[in-house]
């Protein structure tokens, strides 16, 4: 439980991050940015799984770059969920997931 909350804690800095970076993303407060930082934390163990199944041979055919694809509507499905969180364009939801995963990546490897 303690290493999920770490894990959101800096999902989360990913997403106050990539909301001052990116234009069409907007987080009204720090509970929604947290709310959403769980929240993308269980889509990710959950559904993106199952997407990522279901779209096998996507992902084949464009040597995995599909999965990409799947991120950012894995972020568009959290931003639709939590009131106060809010994505207007796929390509925001594209830069903004590849913005968290970067930030959680270089944070997490320390």
């Amino acid at each position: 439980m303690k290493d999920f909350l770490y894990r959101a804690l800096i999902t989360a800095f990913g997403m106050g991050i990539a909301a001052y970076l990116v234009p069409g993303i907007i987080i009204n407060s720090l509970g929604a940015l947290f709310f959403s930082a769980v929240l993308l934390g269980v889509v990710n163990a959950v559904v993106r799984p199952i997407l990522i199944i279901l779209t096998l041979p996507a992902t084949i055919l464009t040597l995995g770059l599909f999965i990409l694809f799947i991120n950012a509507l894995m972020f568009l499905l959290v931003a639709r969920l939590i009131p106060g969180f809010y994505i207007q364009t796929f390509g925001a939801a594209f830069l903004g997931y590849i913005i968290v995963t970067v930030i959680s990546w270089v944070i997490s490897s320390k």
